[in-house]
């Protein structure tokens, strides 16, 4: 059962989730402004729709598959386990008690991490994906793709009971979403992406990428401050709802938040520096989220001096995996989501499993295996949830195309589905239209 939730911890918890739509914001403003100028309002109309409709799908069904620990759930016996795969709750929130739970707060907080979790494909497909089919699949994503491996590991579904079954440290351990937020819509990004194709021009045949680069960077570095306030709150929400440690822990988390960021910026901008004489903005930025994702996974588990280890590697293996996407698998990723979202993710439910040591406060077990049991749950991400969205996103496209037509890569988004430019004053067309 889920243990209770004092007065004070619930008030905080509240607060700090109201910050979380900080991180939703600044996600669109980067994503737009990675984007080129003429589809940059498409991207923010995204930026509302999307969060909107993965919210809608989360209240219709989502929570009822999701849930927390001690809630109904539907089992199966093998081997003399029990295995618990999926939250057995009445949809709509239906007799959900608003008192001083954990149950509402954690409803509050998924709201705004399943908005999250949609913005990422949305920046990696932009400038060619449909509003109206990228609305659906955030729909999708958070009425049953979110929710499935969020009840796996944060609805005490069957990754958290690693530890209970098999020994395995505490079981499975994703602290503030690193993997059922940022690597579930890395994932999605990727599959995305695969069925999409790269926009028009930005691969000619055997030749090197050409650069496509985004309209204002100046919307993607404030995007990144806006971000950095939004993961404090829902790395601290987390922290009180998933781990269970008590309000003295916060501080060590906001500390870490902005550690890893730190670390995970320079370390982006030294590696760009060395390999291109002058650091980039942009790519610099991609460090600095990567850092965030890769904090939500030890913010609340690593002490100051490891934090920055772990941003440091999230920041050096981003612009290597961002060149690799685009050089080497052909997939065109402007904001470098996959990189950001499911690279340094997976990097940090790794580095939980090699670093982290979660509070006596949070009544678990040892930790040995806790590192197998992260390799356990990285691979059901891999080998579950990956197969999942790819299904669903392939009967959606037969459905509904999500790939814009020719007319929309040669108007830009905003002409093509919203009938008007962000920047109607300036002209934001070139010669690249002329190309076949």
């Amino acid at each position: 059962m889920m243990s209770p939730i004092t007065t004070s911890e619930f008030s905080v918890c509240l607060l700090l989730s109201l910050l979380a739509p900080l991180a939703i914001a600044g996600m669109a403003l980067m994503n737009a402004g990675l984007a080129r100028s003429r589809s940059a309002a498409q991207s923010m109309m995204g930026a509302l729709c999307l969060p909107a409709a993965a919210a809608i799908g989360y209240i219709a069904c989502g929570f009822a598959w999701d849930e927390l620990p001690g809630l109904p759930a539907h089992t199966f016996s093998v081997a003399g386990y029990v295995w618990d795969w999926l939250g057995a709750g009445p949809f709509f929130l239906h007799g959900l008690t608003y008192d001083v739970g954990r149950a509402p707060l954690a409803v509050l907080l998924q709201i705004f991490t399943v908005g999250i979790a949609a913005m990422i494909p949305w920046g990696a497909a932009a400038e060619r994906w449909r509003l109206a089919s990228a609305t659906l699949t955030a729909a999708l994503l958070g009425g049953l793709i979110y929710p499935l491996f969020g009840h796996w590991s944060w609805g005490g579904g069957w990754l958290a009971s690693l530890g209970t079954n098999f020994g395995l440290g505490r079981g499975f351990i994703d602290a503030a979403g690193a993997g059922a937020i940022h690597v579930v819509g890395g994932i999605m990004a990727l599959v995305v992406l695969l069925m999409v194709g790269p926009r028009r021009g930005k691969f000619q045949g055997d030749s090197i990428a050409a650069a496509i680069p985004g309209h204002n960077v100046v919307y993607v570095l404030f995007g990144s401050l806006l971000a950095l306030l939004g993961w404090m709150g829902i790395n601290g929400a987390a922290a009180l709802l998933f781990l269970r440690v008590g309000l003295t822990a916060l501080p060590l988390v906001i500390i870490n938040t902005v550690l890893t960021a730190s670390a995970a910026l320079f370390a982006a901008l030294l590696i760009t520096r060395s390999r291109f004489g002058k650091p980039d903005a942009s790519l610099g930025a991609n460090g600095w989220f990567a850092g965030l994702v890769a904090g939500s996974a030890v913010a609340a588990l690593a002490q100051p001096g490891l934090a920055l280890l772990v941003g440091a590697v999230a920041g050096l293996m981003v612009p290597f995996l961002v060149e690799w996407f685009e050089l080497s698998l052909k997939i065109d990723d402007p904001a470098g989501a996959i990189s950001v979202h499911a690279g340094a993710g997976i990097w940090g439910l790794l580095a939980a499993g090699l670093f982290g040591s979660i509070p006596a406060s949070a009544g678990m077990g040892a930790e040995s295996g806790q590192f197998l049991a992260q390799c356990i749950g990285i691979a059901a991400l891999l080998g579950g949830v990956l197969p999942v969205a790819y299904i669903l996103l392939s009967l959606l496209d037969r459905l509904m195309p999500l790939r814009v037509d020719r007319d929309g890569d040669r108007m830009g988004m905003d002409l093509h589905e919203l009938g008007a430019g962000a920047y109607p004053e300036f002209v934001v067309h070139s010669d690249e239209f002329i190309q076949r």
